[in-house]
Parts: structure tokens; C-alpha cells; sequence
């Protein structure tokens, strides 16, 4: 199908203000010359097989793709392919193989099967006139029927089947490529029975004589910097991130007369030592900002404040539920440790949480 724009505006009909129809009587195309699928019903009919074997190639890809993705080793031992690895070609070459196949396909359907006639088209004003737009639809609808879509369901389905193939597994093993799995990522952290809080920089161990009445101390579980035998790091890379991330705290302290604690909560607190989360449960921002004389602590994103004193109950802001709170003790050694993880999960509160 050839477009073509002229040079010149139609001509107005005189008094009516209506183009002319035909303003330019021939436009210089060549004789039509038919194609080999217009006029043998034979030929129409390999081409249909060869666009649905290029759909059918692109499906079989597809399914390399996925087996490539599952059977390749990466990491340690690595599969490779002359010095490269053997996932990243693998994957790739399928990939592009199952894109290309389709794209030849539907390209061969448009050059050996579709409508094949010339179509002149003269400059218009950049409003199209309802009659115009009447006639772009009338035109799309004409273009469904001649590509012939509804009377070759060889080709058709083909298509539809390499796309359905294409379409259902590359984006699951795409998505799963960003990262594990959640699993209980969601309402756990590193934080166990026993485990030492220590700040957050320096990885020391907080005694709970080494806190004064007003303090605020930015704190982490002690297993993010232990390390074993070797002195390699038990957690590391994204591991450490996402532990450091989801289990920092805050630890304050306050005379016990002023603390009022939640039901079942009287004994999480070590002389008037409270630990709660640094993650704000209006949308997982670092809470920072600390108010000595009334107990809030701020968020510095939405001013959500919460009142560190009272369980951490939000009293003014977006935040739909209060800090968690992690239960404290003392070890044998007089330093603070946790008597559990988080009862609650931690971070947003679009999580659907529940509020205490």
C-alpha cells in the first residue's frame, strides 16, 4: 500500500466552499502489478504456512528461553558458552529469536496476504471535519477486514498462540529475576531471643547504665556485624541491606513514671528504656527527630509524630498505626538485648497492618 501527499491544495467548487474530489487526475503511480498470492490460490495458501511456522518458531524460542533460564547455572559454576556465559547467550538469542520470528511473521503477512491496491492521500487541514474522522473509522474497520484476520485461522491462531507463549512466562521469569521470593520477609526481621542491640555505626554493645534520661540512640541487632572463624561477615551484600533496613531501631530512655504501657507490654522495658522501630509506618521513612520534654519523635518526610512515652501512638500525621515495638531485656553481662523479634510487622502502613 503506497501513501502519497500533494503538493497542492484541492480546489474549491465555486460558491459551495467544498474540495474538490479528484483534484489531481493521476499522481504518477505505476501500473498495479498483482502478486503471486492474489491471483494462485496455492500460493496463498504456503504463505499462510510460512507465516504460521514463523509464529510457531517464535513459541518454540519462547519455551528455550524459559528451559535456558532454569537449567543454566550461574554464580559459582558458571555454564559457559566459548569463554561467555552460557545464560546470558542462551537467554538473548531466545529472547530475540522469539521477537524477531513474530516481526517476520507479521511482516509477511502484511506484504503476501493483506489487501494489496494504492491509496492517494491529499494534504488536509489539521482539523479533521466529522466527515473526516467518519471516514478514518470507516477506513480502520475496512483495514481489519482486509488483512484478512477473521478468514485465516491458520494464521490467526498461530499468531495468537506465539503471543500467548511470549506473553505468560518471559515476564514471570522476568519478575522473579528482580529479586527472592518474599516469603515472610514481609512480617519478619533478624531480630531473635537474646540478640544484642548495638548502634548503629560502631556495632557496640549498649549497657543499660549507659544511657542517660533523654537520650535517643540510632541502633541495629548485633548479628548484622558478626562475623565467623574466618572473619567473613555472616551477612552481607543485599542480605545485610535489607536486615539493616527492615530491624534498625531507635532506643530511649525516660523516667519509668512517665512510660504508659500497652496491654501486655509491662515488661518490655528495662528502666525506663523503650526500643521501638526507625521505620515510620506512614510510608517506611527513618524517623529522627526526638523531642525530649514530650516524648515525640517526628518524621522529618509527612511530620507524622509519634509519643514514644504512650507505645509510640501516632498523635499527629498521616501514619495510620504506631512505632512496633521491640521487647527488651538485659543478658548476664548487663547489656540489652531482645527478648524476641517485632510481635507486629514493621514499615508502611499500606501493608494492611494491624493497629494496636
Amino acid at each position: 500500500m503506497t501513501s502519497h501527499e500533494g503538493e497542492n491544495l484541492p480546489e474549491k467548487r465555486p460558491g459551495s466552499g467544498e474540495l474538490t474530489a479528484d483534484p489531481v487526475s493521476d499522481p504518477g503511480l505505476p501500473a498495479h502489478t498483482w502478486r503471486p498470492t492474489d491471483v494462485d490460490a496455492r500460493a496463498e495458501k504456503r504463505a499462510e504456512r510460512q507465516i504460521a511456522a514463523m509464529f510457531g518458531l517464535s513459541a518454540v524460542c519462547t519455551v528455550l528461553f524459559v528451559v535456558s533460564y532454569f537449567t543454566l547455572e550461574i554464580g559459582e559454576v558458571t555454564t559457559t558458552i566459548g569463554g561467555l556465559g552460557a545464560s546470558t547467550v542462551a537467554l538473548g538469542l531466545s529472547l530475540a529469536g522469539a521477537l524477531l520470528f513474530i516481526g517476520i511473521g507479521i511482516i509477511q503477512w502484511a506484504r503476501k496476504l493483506m489487501a494489496d491496491h494504492e491509496m492517494i492521500e491529499m494534504r488536509h487541514p489539521a482539523s479533521s471535519s466529522p466527515e473526516d474522522r467518519e471516514a478514518t473509522v470507516a477506513a480502520l474497520n475496512t483495514g481489519i477486514e482486509e488483512s484478512g484476520i477473521g478468514r485465516r485461522p491458520l494464521v490467526r491462531n498461530s499468531l495468537l498462540g506465539a503471543l500467548g507463549v511470549l506473553a505468560l512466562p518471559v515476564p514471570v521469569v522476568l519478575l522473579r529475576d528482580l529479586g527472592p521470593l518474599p516469603g515472610d520477609a514481609l512480617t519478619k526481621t533478624i531480630w531473635s531471643e537474646g540478640m544484642r542491640v548495638v548502634r548503629d555505626v560502631t556495632g557496640t554493645p549498649i549497657r543499660a547504665q549507659d544511657l542517660q534520661v533523654g537520650d535517643l540512640v540510632n541502633a541495629e541487632p548485633a548479628a548484622i556485624f558478626e562475623t565467623d572463624e574466618e572473619g567473613e561477615p555472616l551477612v552481607e551484600g543485599v542480605e545485610l541491606h535489607v536486615a539493616k533496613s527492615k530491624a534498625a531501631v531507635v532506643l530511649v530512655r525516660m523516667e519509668p513514671d512517665d512510660i504508659v504501657h500497652g496491654e501486655g507490654r509491662e515488661d518490655w522495658a528495662v528502666d525506663g528504656i523503650l526500643c521501638y522501630s526507625k521505620i515510620c509506618t506512614h510510608v517506611g521513612c527513618p524517623i529522627s527527630l526526638y523531642e525530649r520534654t514530650t516524648h515525640h519523635v517526628l518524621c522529618p518526610c509527612h511530620q507524622s509524630t509519634f509519643d514514644l512515652a504512650d507505645s509510640a501512638r501516632v498523635v499527629f500525621g498521616p501514619a495510620a498505626r504506631p512505632l512496633p515495638q521491640l521487647p527488651l531485656a538485659v543478658d548476664s553481662e548487663g547489656y540489652l538485648v531482645a527478648q524476641s523479634d517485632f510481635d507486629e510487622p514493621v514499615g508502611p502502613s499500606y501493608w494492611e497492618r494491624d493497629s494496636r
